[in-house]
């Protein structure tokens, strides 16, 4: 049985699109995983599963735009591709909290940083199916536009590193 990690896209423990960890647990479960475990309130879940990613991925947005009523983006990657994804960091001597892997459904496009707008001293690589991004000044200071990101969602090398921990607990 595979180890997978899920991380949805904007959902929150507070206002809009509010979605409580145990809820997380229960409509993973609802789709077939099992030994399922959430990180930190941002739509985080590791479990396991006999079904592959798509057949997941289609799962959980069908369950989550059941409960939530808005469709809600998903990515499901191996935990081995999640230790991957952070071997891969292109900026592995910045802090870990400003660089980050933005996860996509597919491979980013080709035009990817030809297409950026608001870039400041923002560093940008391309990954298998994420965009590496190590903010300088800080997220909450950039104008960093990624078009090929937006359907996209975003976690810091902090984050990746414990759900590379986590599922290689599992």
């Amino acid at each position: 049985m595979a180890v997978y990690v899920a991380l949805l896209r904007a959902v929150n423990v507070v206002g809009a699109n509010k979605l409580p960890m145990p809820t997380l647990v229960e409509l993973c479960r609802d789709a077939g995983c099992e030994r399922v475990r959430t990180y930190i309130a941002s739509g985080n879940a590791l479990f396991t599963s006999r079904l592959g990613e798509r057949r997941i991925k289609a799962l959980l947005e069908e369950r989550l735009r059941a409960h939530l009523g808005k469709p809600i983006g998903v990515m499901v990657r191996t935990g081995a591709e999640i230790a991957s994804v952070l071997a891969a960091n292109p900026y592995p001597r910045h802090p870990p909290d400003r660089t980050v892997a933005i996860f996509l459904d597919g491979p980013p496009p080709s035009d990817t940083i030809a297409t950026l707008r608001g870039r400041k001293g923002e560093l940008l690589a391309l990954g298998a199916r994420e965009v590496y991004v190590m903010y300088r000044d800080g997220i909450a200071h950039s104008r960093l536009v990624i078009p090929a990101a937006q359907a996209g969602t975003a976690r810091n090398m902090n984050t990746i590193g414990r759900l590379a921990a986590m599922a290689d607990e599992m």
